[in-house]
């Protein structure tokens, strides 16, 4: 139903599979239900027609708009914290520096590949730069 994209590749390590067809079958559930939307219709275009994002890529564009309200100082230090662009991190400054990378950190476990600290920066850096 959904196209898969660099975003949902990341985003994937931090929820199962099960978990997101689950919730995507109750949003499509609640797309049929608010349209009068038969079964056998397809449901992208009701998904559409309601300017639903899909289950994944709305935990996407979520966790993005997170990172970019930390990055300016919109959120609670604690969120800020983890949230720093490679160059206010005091590091050489590189070719790259007019790009606004965010560190990510190193993990030892999968679990913490799933944290705020890690998986938001990283979508973050995952997205195209003209955004």
């Amino acid at each position: 139903m959904t196209q898969l994209s660099p975003l949902n590749n990341e985003i994937s390590n931090s929820c199962s599979a099960f978990a997101f067809q689950h919730l995507q079958s109750v949003q499509n559930s609640a797309a049929r239900l608010i349209t009068g939307a038969r079964r056998r219709d397809r449901i992208t275009p009701v998904l559409r027609q309601l300017h639903w994002l899909p289950v994944r890529q709305r935990v996407d564009f979520k966790m993005a708009a997170l990172v970019y309200k930390s990055l300016h100082g919109l959120t609670p230090p604690y969120l800020s914290e983890d949230c720093q662009l490679v160059t206010d991190l005091g590091r050489q400054q590189l070719r790259s520096a007019d790009v606004h990378t965010c560190a990510v950190h190193w993990t030892q476990t999968p679990l913490g590949d799933r944290s705020f600290a890690v998986a938001g920066p990283r979508l973050w850096n995952n997205l195209p730069v003209e955004l």
